[in-house]
């Protein structure tokens, strides 16, 4: 019978999944958890039921469920891809859901420029006297020294661009059927994620500012962390396809895991370029500029 309902639909009803309520359990107790994490930090305590929770194996028990969720709710993905159960529907519909999240994460990014854009185009704001006093009436504040968009951001951008023309490279190959020049890509990609990640940590440690008790910093380092965050989130889907790639994973007509992984890499490219004009570069005018 399911069967013959499978034939004659361009859909294919699969068993029902245990992991959508396994991961809310572990988003409900890794949220928990780090609230109880932060408050052992503090050296707070967080009782209930007769219980302290303020102490770090609570978040990290969070954090084993949503990783576990992770591994087995992909792997039965990828295993359903393989029995055939990704129809063209199926897979029109898991396009519309990876539009629909980068979207999402757009509208993320939306925020922190809000942030970065408000303070900056209205320093001297008059209904706002605490805002012209901590600003000195120009942004950057007085007395803070930026970092030199020509020097390590300019880096970044040109290693992030190069990693969207070799993950688009390893995308062609493999439309073209050539698997060994797809690996060749996607390990460049990887490599220069990674490398991009590594140029960011040297730059955060030697930053002339600190997130504190900064405007300029806190918006810096929101805006571009969550970007590095984003960078790393997707060196590691990269990672796993490349994986996949050499286990013989993907063909030409279906290869949609590796397409989502290029879509979200390039959205990280074009996320990147608006923060180094706009926070780099346009943010630093008029400011002293940090030496090194």
């Amino acid at each position: 019978m399911a069967e013959a309902h499978q034939k004659k639909h361009d859909y294919h009803i699969i068993d029902p999944s245990p992991w959508p309520f396994i991961a809310a359990i572990g988003a409900f107790v890794i949220t928990f958890g780090g609230v109880g994490f932060m408050r052992y930090l503090n050296g707070g305590a967080l009782h209930l039921f007769g219980i302290n929770f303020a102490q770090p194996w609570l978040f990290f028990i969070g954090l084993a469920v949503i990783l576990y969720v992770m591994y087995g709710w992909w792997s039965d993905t990828i295993k359903e891809a393989h029995e055939g159960a990704h129809t063209r529907v199926v897979s029109l519909h898991l396009r519309y859901g990876m539009i629909m999240f980068i979207a999402s994460e757009v509208m993320f990014f939306v925020a922190w420029f809000w942030a970065y854009f408000d303070v900056s185009l209205f320093p001297n704001e008059a209904i706002q006297a605490s805002r012209t006093a901590f600003l000195g009436g120009q942004f950057p504040p007085k007395g803070v020294e930026v970092l030199d968009p020509w020097h390590l951001p300019i880096y970044n951008t040109i290693i992030l661009l190069l990693s969207g023309t070799t993950v688009t490279w390893a995308h062609h190959a493999l439309l073209h059927g050539d698997r060994k020049s797809m690996i060749q890509g996607l390990t460049l990609t990887v490599l220069l994620g990674a490398l991009f990640s590594c140029v960011q940590a040297y730059e955060y440690a030697h930053a002339p500012f600190e997130f504190k008790n900064s405007i300029y910093g806190a918006t810096f380092f929101m805006a571009t962390g969550f970007h590095g965050f984003h960078v790393l989130i997707g060196t590691i889907f990269l990672l796993v396809c490349l994986g996949r790639a050499i286990r013989g994973d993907f063909t030409p007509k279906q290869h949609f895991g590796f397409e989502a992984a290029a879509w979200y890499w390039h959205f990280v490219d074009v996320v990147w370029l608006f923060l180094f004009f706009c926070i780099y570069i346009w943010g630093s005018w008029g400011a002293p500029v940090a030496a090194g």
